[in-house]
């Protein structure tokens, strides 16, 4: 069985950025777009909507944080959202819907999390398989 205890401040940092980038973007929508010097959007309840659903991550990543063996299959939501977002931001910024400096956001949302997420979701994959 392998040890999960040691990624468990991996994910403790997961759910305090993800519950302050949550709340920044649900208070201040217009936010990042005034940072990367883009139009704000139509519809600001929007980005507070995605705000809201980073901030419910946190939850999650705190659970696993909290006890690795018991949460540490949400995992699967997690790195499922880390790799989908950079393909979406990257199809979006194909098209031209995007700057490409909207990607900024999938760095910190995303990117730097998969070093960790991948061998910890490796491991509890290798874990259920031995239960």
């Amino acid at each position: 069985m392998v040890d999960l205890n040691r990624y468990r401040k991996w994910f403790y940092a997961a759910a305090a950025y993800n519950a302050v980038w949550g709340t920044i973007v649900g208070l201040f929508p217009g936010l990042i777009f005034k940072w990367l010097g883009m139009p704000l959007p139509n519809y600001p309840s929007l980005m507070q909507a995605i705000g809201m659903i980073v901030g419910v991550y946190a939850i999650g990543y705190w659970l696993i944080g909290l006890n690795p063996q018991r949460y540490g299959p949400f995992v699967y939501i997690g790195l499922a959202g880390k790799i989908l977002g950079p393909i979406g931001f990257a199809y979006s910024a194909m098209k031209g819907e995007l700057p490409w400096s909207f990607g900024l956001v999938n760095v910190t949302n995303d990117l730097i999390w998969l070093p960790s997420f991948i061998p910890f979701a490796w491991a509890v994959y290798k874990n259920e398989r031995l239960n």
